[in-house]
This record gives C-alpha cells, structure tokens and sequence, in this order.
C-alpha cells in the first residue's frame, strides 16, 4: 500500500511529493525475526524497550524516512474486556458480538491512560532515539475495522453479522463504548510524540459506498474532530479494497495523508 502525502518536500533542490510504500516487518526483516525467535508478539508490542526496538530495525538498516510504531491494532478490543490473545498465531478474542446481548460481556478494564502505557512508553523512547530528520507515526485500527473484528474475528468476508448490526444496535452501542478508549489511544500516541496517527480501516471496502457514507462517515468526522481539538499530529487514513468514489466522499474530513493500496490507480487517485 502506498501513502501519498500532500505536502511537498525538497529533494536536491526541487520539489516532490514524497511517497511511503509499507511493507509489514515480519515478511522480510531479520532484525525483527531474530527478535520473534526470543519474544512473543504480545511481548514484542506490550514491552516498550522491545517494540522501541522492532521500529528502530528498518531505519537504521534501510534508512527509511518514517517509523511507525511496532504495536497491534486491537489493543482496544482487549481494553473493552474482549480477551485478545496470540497465541495460536492470528489473534482471538474471548467472545464475538454475535447479538445485542453479547454487548453487555464489554467492560473497560482500566483506565485509558493506564491501559495504553505500553504504547506511550515506547513512543516516548522512539522519539528520543530517532534521529530528528525521521518522521515517528502511530497508528490505530479505525471504529469499523475493530468492530468487524469484534463481531467477526477478522475483516476478511462478506461480514454479514457486522452489517447487520448497523440495524440491530450493535454498531452504534459497540462505538459509544469504542470511542473514548480509541480517542484516548490516539491521543496518547500523538502526546508521546508521535508526528502523524495512522487509522487503519481494512474492512471498509467489504461496505457499499451508501452505508459507508451513512454509518461510518460520522463515526470517522467524530473521531477525527476531537482528535484535532487535542493534538496539533497528522492524521493519516488508509482504507482497504476502496475505490475513488470512497475518496472523494472522505475529501470533507479533516484527514492529512490518504492512504491507498494496489488496486487503486495512483494518477487517478
């Protein structure tokens, strides 16, 4: 995936646009392999000397522009009480919102500042060893990527319980709990130093444009506002399988970076 920032930068004396082609660590790295072979992943994201580590690997053998924050995008789901956990490999929560009563299983299991310490700890230590021409990104999954994986377990899927929930309550019940604990995350990230917050939202290309536009638009215009009321960081905001009708309806929101992936046109976007 491929994302084009809208600011220009110098590079030998003319002006670019610079562009961040991401590539998942694990699929390549041995300074992340080597590190995997003596830690959990949990542990990898959860101590902050480690994940400091894991996002320091590809800047200082590849020197890359930016670093983005070596944690996991559902660290929410476990901070409403949903038992995430890795040890079969690909994450697994305690239980799924299958129906409304589901819903009443969700509870904060401490407080935001708390629970995302980890995150800030190692975001506190990035910034402090990053050289200061490197760029620092967190990231977060976004409102309706971690609601898939709370009713489905993935976002992979027609995701047919998940759309259904935008009728039966679970949806919106799911976001008022999600909200606080995803701002606070934000947040947190952006306080700790971190220069632009990634919202990952991999499932949104499962929706048609009619109902991203009708639920999940002013879930994103929400989040986005009161995060900008808060912190002076970027928002960056990927979405998955989406097409140019999705950007030109995200072209309202207060978004700084869009992030495309391969199926998209890049002259066309």
């Amino acid at each position: 995936m491929n994302y084009l920032f809208n600011e220009r930068k110098i590079l030998n004396g003319k002006h670019q646009v610079p562009v961040w082609f991401m590539r998942q660590a694990g699929r390549y790295h041995k300074h992340y392999q080597n590190l995997k072979t003596k830690n959990d992943f949990m542990t990898l994201c959860k101590d902050p000397q480690l994940a400091c580590e894991v996002t320091l690997g590809p800047i200082e053998d590849f020197k890359f522009d930016a670093a983005i924050l070596f944690s996991d995008l559902l660290f929410p789901l476990d901070h409403l009480g949903m038992n995430l956990s890795y040890e079969s490999g690909p994450p697994t929560l305690g239980f799924h919102l299958h129906d409304s009563n589901d819903l009443k299983k969700l509870k904060i299991q401490a407080s935001a500042e708390d629970f995302y310490a980890f995150q800030t700890q190692a975001t506190t230590l990035l910034k402090e060893k990053l050289p200061k021409d490197k760029a620092l990104i967190g990231f977060v999954g976004a409102p309706f990527t971690l609601y898939t994986y709370a009713v489905e377990g993935s976002h992979a899927g027609q995701l047919v319980s998940a759309k259904k929930g935008f009728y039966d309550g679970r949806f919106q019940a799911f976001y008022d709990l999600l909200f606080p604990s995803l701002l606070s995350e934000m947040i947190s990230q952006a306080k700790a130093g971190a220069d632009a917050i990634a919202l990952f939202d991999t499932a949104a290309g499962e929706l048609s444009p009619e109902d991203y536009q009708e639920f999940i638009m002013p879930k994103l215009l929400e989040l986005m506002n009161a995060f900008k009321l808060k912190c002076n960081a970027k928002i960056i905001y990927y979405s998955k399988h989406t097409q140019p009708v999705f950007f030109k309806m995200i072209a309202n929101l207060p978004i700084d970076v869009v992030g495309v992936d391969w199926r998209c046109d890049l002259v066309e976007v």
